[in-house]
């Protein structure tokens, strides 16, 4: 890692822990007000690479990536703040918690390039060498960073302020294998070592073991501390319906199984109470039977599901018993007249291509609204560089109302 001569120091402040392809046009937007007239105005459209744009946690900056630079706004007024150059395409952008440091990752050359927008002049370059680098993330203190190498064969953790090296071997290339406590005090790690699945809680402060267990699934698909930092929930790949929670010390509390033979959880969340979790499923029918529902014989021979209904796809555990307290479905036709839905609808009068000229004559188009002027005036700004580099190429083009023949 390197960094500039700029003692450290100033790094190590407390701070709060806060709990597509190149070519894309980012626009930003204001809201005037929340009344019922509220007005969207639209600033002009920004450059943007594979999608890269984050907000940072504090809310005050818009961090931005055109190929190999890096451009910080203002939120407020979207004025640049900063502008830092790396040494390629940027590939990944992350704030730490804190919002006073940027990481970009650029995962091709196997670096990670860190800029600071209180120390301008201070920045950091971390190189994985030839182990590569396909992953990389902040701690929650915002003064380390984690970088997952090729084949995850182990992450390696940077300190800014010490510049000290960690290494954390075995880690699982699993949907989710690394999550931290709330309060940044506990790191939990998949790890796949000896056909086998385990769990590593490490202590943030020092990076070190703090319990060690292997989990009783057939491939671990990911792991998620409860809001309180007390249990954590780790749960199988889809091909098995089964959800484990443990305890700090590594107990296991409970394993609950909705189904058997069928596609298993898709996703898991914790509510922010940590005294439910809710598990979404698949659809059960799929590859096999639900438990309790009626098994026949086709006239084949082969066998069948027979189902009265489709089973849920969420279901709610409480962190007393570990029990189903209630469960949701999410039908694709909704039949119950009960249920209220709502659609956002345009408020603009319906256009009639009979009754207008189209394009309308300059004299016939009515007025347009500020909204809307100002929005044609964005896209018209936008679309006269592209105009300019056609050439004689572009024959034709739509009409906005108000433009002339």
């Amino acid at each position: 890692m390197h960094a500039s001569a700029r003692s450290p120091d100033w790094l190590r402040r407390s701070s709060s822990v806060t709990s597509g392809r190149g070519g894309a046009v980012a626009a930003g937007w204001v809201s005037r007000s929340w009344g019922p007239a509220a007005a969207m105005n639209f600033s002009e459209a920004f450059k943007l690479s594979s999608l890269l744009c984050k907000f940072s946690p504090d809310g005050k900056y818009l961090a931005s990536c055109v190929q190999y630079r890096l451009v910080v706004r203002d939120a407020n007024t979207l004025q640049i703040c900063q502008l830092y150059t790396c040494l390629d395409q940027i590939q990944h952008i992350e704030w730490s918690a804190d919002s006073l440091f940027i990481l970009c990752a650029l995962y091709k050359r196997g670096l990670v390039q860190v800029w600071s927008l209180e120390q301008p002049e201070w920045h950091c370059k971390i190189d994985e060498g030839s182990a590569g680098l396909v992953a990389s993330c902040w701690s929650p203190d915002g003064r380390h960073i984690l970088n997952t190498t090729e084949f995850h064969l182990r992450i390696t953790v940077w300190s800014l302020c010490t510049k000290s090296v960690s290494y954390i071997k075995y880690p699982k290339a699993c949907q989710q294998g690394i999550t931290f406590t709330r309060d940044g005090r506990y790191l939990a790690l998949a790890e796949r070592r000896d056909c086998k699945d385990y769990v590593s809680i490490l202590v943030c402060s020092d990076w070190q073991l703090l319990r060690h267990f292997d989990t009783d699934t057939q491939d671990l698909a990911g792991i998620e501390w409860a809001p309180n930092g007390c249990v954590l929930a780790a749960w199988d790949s889809c091909l098995e319906y089964k959800i484990l929670l443990y305890s700090l010390d590594g107990r296991l509390l409970s394993a609950f199984c909705a189904y058997e033979w069928s596609l298993g959880i898709k996703s898991v969340a914790w509510s922010p109470s940590s005294q439910f979790l809710a598990v979404g499923s698949y659809d059960g029918k799929v590859g096999g039977r639900p438990r309790g529902e009626a098994h026949g014989q086709c006239p084949s021979g082969s066998d069948h599901v027979a189902s009265t209904r489709p089973p849920p796809q969420v279901r709610i555990l409480n962190h007393v018993t570990w029990k189903m307290i209630t469960e949701f479905g999410h039908p694709a036709t909704i039949n119950n007249p009960k249920i209220v839905v709502y659609k956002e609808a345009e408020k603009s009068p319906p256009l009639v291509l009979g009754r207008l000229a189209f394009p309308p004559p300059r004299a016939a188009a009515g007025p347009l609204s500020s909204t809307e002027s100002e929005y044609a005036e964005a896209c018209r700004r936008q679309s006269q560089p592209q105009d300019r580099h056609r050439g004689a190429g572009l024959q034709s083009r739509q009409l906005l109302p108000g433009d002339e023949e």
